[in-house]
């Protein structure tokens, strides 16, 4: 019988230097970022605990019901089900104390990236997600999406250099 809920790898420790494709959806699938305010407030939380638990956040995008992040450990120590963990309750919590509801629904989705995955590809069709649900025309347009490690302009630079080259 499958289970109700993503399964984590079994022969995986979550530990170190991997990247990961990251979603996490609202509680009940509700539009919650669609307001700056509200994906500050996340966001910020989301900085703050990715850089406590050893992570880069190379590329994320708040859709108004759920959020993709695409991440990597930056050291040996890095673990994935801390940080996953400690965003969401962080985030969660100081959501809660604003608005009085939930914003997590409990289980989210996470992918290890392979080695022969390409960290521009996959940021690329995670910043392409408001384009590809009509939202915008051009992911520039978009006001909920960028990284942690680069402006908004050096990440669409270096998305432009590395299709220009691959």
């Amino acid at each position: 019988m499958k289970p109700r809920h993503p399964v984590h790898l079994a022969a995986f420790d979550y530990l170190g230097p991997y990247r990961y494709s990251l979603r996490f959806a609202t509680s009940d699938r509700r539009a919650v970022f669609v307001t700056t305010d509200s994906v500050d407030l996340v966001w910020s939380q989301i900085l703050r605990t990715a850089g406590e638990q050893a992570f880069a956040v190379i590329a994320y995008c708040f859709m108004p019901d759920h959020l993709h992040l695409l991440i990597e450990g930056v050291t040996a120590d890095a673990d994935l089900r801390r940080f996953v963990a400690r965003a969401k309750q962080c985030s969660g919590f100081y959501y809660a104390q604003r608005t009085g509801c939930r914003l997590w629904q409990r289980y989210g989705y996470e992918r290890v990236l392979r080695s022969d995955e390409l960290t521009p590809v996959v940021a690329r069709y995670i910043l392409q997600n408001p384009v590809r649900a009509g939202l915008v025309a051009r992911l520039e347009d978009y006001p909920f999406l960028g990284s942690g490690v680069w402006t908004l302009a050096q990440l669409l630079g270096w998305l432009a250099a590395t299709e220009a080259h691959g």
